[in-house]
């Protein structure tokens, strides 16, 4: 898989910054310890933060052909105990300071995490299926996306050859491991040989910096709340002569910032690439050429290596003519099978066959450009008027110096605001740029936006309040 075994054992897979180092060696004794230790196919849960033994693990795990589902050591606990009650996870792997009530038998300890048994009994598993991820932004749900082994190499190969990594690379990874685009990245660069730079500390913390500076960081993949911290610490001023390409994903950047570090890449002799993606479709299916950075900014660009977008109708029949706007869809190897609900579901095959249907609204130019005008489901209907709730987000986002989320029903917008004394004029754009009544837009002030680890807002939580 992704020709691990073509590397060197003694090839540097990861480093973290806390000191610790894996070999391609390493890799695959624990993965021969897994796979003589554990019955075959076995359901594991593997709790990762983000160093080398999260790397290790994950991939071991399902080198091994065991598989796991991999989620956050900082998992809620209610939506842990949720999944462990739903799917009955045969063991348990995470950091060895976390500890497990009701959990006795540790089968291994290795690299700063434990292996524990369950005692449950074995699962039915799909033989395609190789790993599991949560739902982007699920909270206390027990869906699960379901990966296959082609899935893997697929994403390893496309995004390698877009990006193209070669085993000179070092990225710097701050994208939880759970994370498809963060997981994409241990795909794509283990691929190729290159080492990993993976951490956990803050941004904002010097010895994220010298981190950064000492291991020669080549890359750096993040989501726009990345950037937009990159941004408050100055980071365009910043001297990283090692630095070769920034590469964005996990939503539309604001403009401004965009056109910033666009800029800065282009004056720099840098790369900046703009990616579009869903776990669904293992990480990454669009991509924009650095070339088309300004000139088509804003756009997700075009399809990734070996993948096809197209635009359907409501009637789901393909739009041929350019330009045109409808539901974006995606054909590739890396499209996964499905969803997993329950237990049993991890038995099903591959019910999606290579094409994907993403719930994202697009808008493809005459030079077949996409442009994310927002998801199918993030519209109200007011006055008979389609509104589209990213839309006035960016709207809002435009006048004002805090965060905002746009919510709503069909009988009013809410708009939630991080500062009280930018409400009024946070609604006057909206009235100003949709012709909305005032009457019908409702602004609400709350301390801090709900969001994900990876910085995406979390509407669900906010629609409760």
């Amino acid at each position: 898989m992704l020709d691990i075994e073509k590397l060197s054992s003694s090839t540097v897979i990861a480093i973290d910054s806390h000191g610790n180092s894996l070999t391609q060696g390493e890799l695959m004794s624990l993965s021969e310890l897994l796979r003589n230790t554990l019955p075959p196919r076995s359901l594991m849960f593997v709790l990762t933060e983000n160093n080398v033994g999260g790397i290790v693990w994950v991939m071991a795990t399902i080198l091994s052909g065991n598989v796991p589902l991999i989620l956050s050591a900082h998992t809620e606990a209610s939506l842990l105990a949720t999944l462990t009650d739903t799917y009955l996870p045969q063991y348990i792997c995470a950091p060895a300071q976390m500890t497990e009530s009701g959990i006795e038998q540790v089968e291994a300890d290795e690299f700063g995490y434990k292996l524990r048994s369950t005692g449950a009994p074995a699962a039915n598993l799909h033989p395609d299926l190789s790993h599991l991820l949560p739902t982007s932004g699920s909270t206390g749900s027990p869906k699960l996306v379901r990966h296959k082994y082609e899935n893997i190499e697929a994403a390893g190969l496309n995004i390698s050859t877009f990006f193209e990594l070669t085993d000179k690379d070092r990225p710097l990874m701050v994208l939880p491991l759970h994370y498809t685009m963060g997981l994409s990245m241990v795909f794509s660069h283990i691929k190729v040989g290159a080492t990993i730079l993976i951490t956990d500390l803050s941004m904002t913390d010097p010895r994220f910096w010298k981190f950064f500076k000492e291991e020669k960081a080549t890359s750096f993949t993040g989501v726009p709340f990345s950037y937009e911290i990159l941004d408050k610490m100055r980071f365009t001023r910043m001297k990283l002569p090692d630095l070769t390409l920034l590469t964005q994903g996990g939503g539309k950047m604001p403009h401004d910032l965009n056109l910033k570090f666009a800029e800065y890449c282009r004056d720099n002799g840098k790369k900046w690439i703009a990616t579009y993606g869903q776990s669904e479709g293992t990480a990454r299916m669009a991509w924009l050429p650095p070339e088309y950075a300004i000139s088509k900014m804003g756009s997700i660009g075009i399809a990734v290596p070996n993948g096809r977008l197209s635009l359907r109708d409501a009637e789901g029949v393909e739009i041929l003519e350019s330009p045109s706007e409808g539901e974006m869809c995606y054909e590739g190897k890396n499209v996964t099978m499905g969803y997993a609900r329950c237990r049993e579901d991890l038995e099903l095959g591959d019910e999606r066959n290579g094409f994907l249907t993403t719930g994202d609204i697009a808008y493809r130019d005459a030079d077949g450009f996409y442009f994310i005008k927002g998801r199918m489901g993030r519209f109200l209907k007011l006055f008979g008027n389609r509104i589209g709730l990213d839309e006035c987000e960016q709207i809002v986002k435009g006048v004002v110096s805090c965060e905002c989320a746009c919510t709503g029903t069909d009988e009013k917008l809410i708009v939630y605001l991080t500062s009280e004394s930018e409400a009024e004029k946070a609604k006057l754009s909206i009235i100003e740029a949709v012709h909305l009544p005032a009457n019908v837009i409702e602004t609400r002030t709350i301390e801090s936006l709900p969001k994900n680890e990876a910085g995406k807002i979390l509407y669900s939580k906010l629609e409760n309040k």
